[in-house]
Parts: structure tokens; sequence; C-alpha cells
């Protein structure tokens, strides 16, 4: 059964759970009965609903600012890995070490130059820079040590190149948008009811009750808009940065 199904029928069976329950209550109310003796729902309605929608908001901008942190956190940990391997070939034999180093850069200097824009067009890791990757691997692991010195550097290097690996990996998954849509579906249809609640208050039309309901509005719609933005962490205005790859690697930089 899909979500949204799900979803629909949940939402309409406590609609009319709720409906049907004001319905009866109505009913068994004696004819002499005096609301004005009961406190209006209302207002109580209004401040609850107002209290949700800012707790769903809070969860929201926190997950998406926790999953920006998360992608930062992985560029880094790649580009230090690439960092190492750069510097612990330093005991292999002049070839060898200035061979991987080129892979390193070439690998280095394509992450911060395309594929950056890529992952930020398309929402996923580039073919090339896998490729890349994987010629680094190979010319780590193909090197055979020549002596004990240079078979201690050999394991270190190998878990690097898996931490790049895995750093690569983690950095693909969040390429991508991360807020599934049935949580827009909430944060969407809930800015609509809070905002307009502001109907339902008898608002008139004086300068001061006029401007607290436009800037409301233009709370919840800037709350949407950070959401948004952060929605993504290598696509959009407030993204994760390479600044790990450029700070490690400045001679690569332009």
């Amino acid at each position: 059964m899909s979500e949204w199904l799900v979803l629909t029928l949940a939402m309409a069976a406590a609609c009319a759970v709720v409906l049907t329950i004001v319905v009866i209550n109505h009913r068994r109310i004696p004819e002499d009965d005096d609301p004005s003796e009961t406190p209006d729902v209302i207002e109580y309605m209004t401040m609850m609903i107002g209290v949700i929608y800012a707790i769903v908001l809070g969860l929201a901008i926190a997950g998406v600012w926790e999953a920006r942190g998360a992608a930062q956190e992985t560029v880094r940990q790649e580009a230090q890995a690439m960092h190492e391997i750069s510097a612990r070939v330093e005991v292999y034999p002049q070839a060898v070490r200035e061979r991987i180093r080129a892979d390193v850069d070439a690998y280095v200097t394509y992450v911060v130059s395309d594929e950056w824009t890529y992952m930020a067009e398309n929402g996923e890791l580039s073919e090339e820079g896998t490729a890349l990757l994987e010629k680094v691997r190979r010319s780590v692991t193909d090197y055979q040590p020549a002596n004990d010195f240079e078979g201690q550097a050999y394991q270190p290097l190998v878990d690097q190149v898996a931490v790049a690996d895995d750093a690569r990996g983690a950095r693909g998954q969040n390429a991508g948008e991360t807020m599934p849509g049935v949580v827009w579906f909430g944060l969407i249809i809930g800015a609509l009811v809070t905002v307009g609640l502001i109907f339902t208050l008898q608002i008139r039309r004086t300068g001061r009750e006029l401007l607290l309901a436009g800037l409301f509005s233009v709370l919840i719609a800037f709350l949407l808009f950070l959401i948004w933005d952060f929605d993504a962490p290598f696509g959009r205005g407030i993204s994760a940065t390479a600044a790990p790859f450029t700070d490690l690697f400045p001679q690569l930089t332009p």
C-alpha cells in the first residue's frame, strides 16, 4: 500500500471521527444550554495548531541542518584521506611516488573544478570522478613493496583509499534532496492552515494588525525557504563546499 494512500486514509479517518463525535455531542446538548458559559475553542485550537507547526518547522530545520553538517564532514574525510595518501607515499621510490601523487592531484582537481558543479546540477556523482578514484586505487594496490619499510606503509595507504571511497559514496548519497515528499506535504499544508487561521480571528484593517499578519506570513515563507535551501547539501546557496580539498591541496587551486 502506498504511503500517500495510508496518509490520506489516516487523515480522513481522524477527521471523520472528530466530526462524528462533535455532531453526536451537539445533539445531546439541551435546548437551554448557554454557549457563552463555556470557553471559546477557536483561540485554543489556533494556539495549539501554531505550537504544533512550530515544533514541526523546528524539527525540519534541525534535520536539514544536520544533513548539511554530515555532508560537509564527509567532504572533510575524503579530502583528508587523499591528503594522507599523497603524504604517506613519501617512502616509495620516486617514480612510484610521483605517479600516485599525480593520480591524487588529478582526482582532487576534477572534484573541485568539475564534479562539484555536476553534483549540483544532477544530484549524483559523475562516472569520471569514479574512474579517477579507481585509478588512484590501482596505483596504490598494484605496487609491491620492495622492503619491510615500504611494506609497513602499504596497508595504511590501502586503508586511506578505502576511507576516501567510503566518504565519496556518502557524498553521493547526499548529493540530491534529502527531505521526503511526505514531509514537504505536511510543511506546506501546515503553513496554509497556520496562515489561514489568521482570518478566523476577526482581523481588522488597522495598520498594526495588517503589519503583524504580513510579518507572520513572511516568517513562515522564510522558514520554508530555509528548509528548501538546506535540503540539497551540495546543490543550493547555503551548501557544503569543497574548502577541505582546496585547503589541503592549495597548489591545485586556480
